[in-house]
């Protein structure tokens, strides 16, 4: 741990015993510092070069089960002592909730594995700008391409600290880089446009610049000449960049504050089979360089790797203390906060595991089908499991990817969809939420 953080850590501690002298019965506090540096290059030119250096601390008191939380990017003596006195004057005159508070100690994590979640070297200006540049030549270079909307180096690198007055106290530090480009292919009216992305912890883990270039001009290439599809009822393939997005719509249906609410299509489907026996999901914090990696939440409690969806039968909700404490259940480790705004449960690195068949298999034998490689629009409830995005991709005929498709809609029902999912073999680590290529049986396509 550097002195730097060091200090913030002991400032937290004064912070909360400050807090304490005024009247608060508990209180925690977390310290958040950062850089960042984003580079954008089109067509030969830097179009935006940013660096950002910030840092804010949030601070949230208890008056018996009142809760208040400020926070400021100032850290000078004057400034804290008026943060506490307002902070716990604040829980004073608030309602009660009774499901608010700390981790008992008992709980608090003891054990911080280490997940190699910083990357020390931070790229300069010119290595983005190198990258950006690459990326965009390659693409430019695939025939067909015929513009570029530009490419985007990025990289990013935070510290935290994290006390509370139940006597955890702790801090890690965490870096990201990522690189995309997007191109488009024809002219006019006929032009298409396409992009591919890669992010991780460490600069080393990332795709190349060539590739990541070369990937979007293919696949803006491909897209040139859609045609429309009629409406009908087909098996539908989510490749699998579209497939994460079922993921993230499960997460928010298990989320312990929906649950608590009762405003999730899911609310009475713990222990119950709702997806296929070949379908696990798993919330996987301890993975090593994992984008969302941690020992513990963001309450002080431990992580814990989950299969959330174990051979298709749902085995938990996502909880923080206070949902947790609302449905009479354990917190599962997974509460999540920024310094201006109470914990709430979320998952870590999400992903549906992958399956044993190739893509090529997985849609050998559709005679006519979709295959998505784009979703719009953010048609789903999953208060209702209602489902209905617009969508382009490309026509499945004979078990073979023929023509691209574009301005159709799919629609059905998210527990349906969930039933029916079938995963192919091709998963990749790039989100945080990820998911292989899948496969759905029977969704209606709305088109000409």
């Amino acid at each position: 741990m550097s002195d730097s953080i060091k200090n913030k850590l002991n400032l937290l501690q004064d912070l909360i015993k400050d807090a304490q002298k005024r009247g608060a019965d508990a209180a925690d506090a977390v310290f958040a510092e950062g850089t960042s540096l984003s580079l954008s290059w089109r067509m030969g030119e830097v179009e935006q070069l940013e660096r950002s250096e910030g840092m804010d601390l949030g601070l949230r008191v208890f008056v018996g089960k009142s809760q208040a939380i400020v926070s400021s990017s100032d850290i000078s003596k004057g400034a804290l002592n008026e943060l506490t006195e307002r902070a716990v004057a604040m829980a004073r005159s608030v309602p009660e909730d009774p499901y608010a508070g700390l981790a008992d100690p008992d709980q608090l994590a003891t054990e911080f594995m280490d997940f190699d979640m910083f990357d020390p070297s931070e790229p300069s200006a010119d290595e983005l700008t190198e990258a950006a540049r690459t990326a965009e030549e390659a693409g430019l270079a695939v025939s067909g391409v015929s513009n570029s909307e530009g490419a985007h180096a990025g990289f990013s690198q935070s510290s935290i600290a994290f006390a509370a007055s139940n006597g955890f106290a702790h801090t890690y530090q965490r870096s990201r880089h990522s690189l995309s480009a997007s191109m488009l292919a024809g002219e006019g009216t006929g032009m298409e446009r396409d992009y591919d992305y890669t992010g991780a912890v460490w600069a080393e883990d990332l795709q190349s610049p060539e590739a990541i270039g070369r990937s979007a001009g293919e696949r803006s290439v491909k897209r040139l000449n859609p045609q429309k599809a009629k409406t009908q009822q087909v098996p539908v393939v989510f490749d699998h960049r579209a497939a994460r997005s079922l993921v993230g719509h499960l997460s928010g249906a298990i989320n312990g504050s929906s649950i608590a609410r009762g405003t999730s299509f899911l609310k009475e489907s713990m222990g119950k089979d709702i997806f296929s026996p070949n379908v696990t999901i798993v919330d996987d914090p301890h993975r090593m360089r994992g984008l969302r990696s941690a020992a513990f939440d963001d309450e002080g409690l431990a992580t814990h790797r989950r299969n959330i969806i174990d051979q298709g039968k749902l085995t938990t909700w996502f909880l923080d203390l206070r949902s947790a404490r609302q449905l009479g259940l354990e917190p599962t480790g997974h509460a999540g906060r920024g310094v201006s705004s109470p914990p709430s449960p979320g998952a870590s690195n999400l992903y549906l595991a992958a399956g044993e068949m190739s893509v090529a298999e997985l849609i050998k034998d559709i005679k006519a089908g979709f295959f998505i490689t784009e979703l719009i629009g953010m048609g789903v409830n999953t208060v209702t499991g209602d489902y209905s995005r617009g969508a382009s991709g490309f026509w499945i005929e004979n078990g073979e990817i023929t023509h691209p498709v574009s301005e159709v809609t799919v629609a059905g029902h998210l527990s349906e969809i969930f039933k029916s999912l079938t995963p192919a073999n091709d998963l990749e680590f790039l989100y945080g939420v990820d998911a292989p290529t899948v496969r759905i049986e029977g969704l209606t396509l709305a088109g000409s």
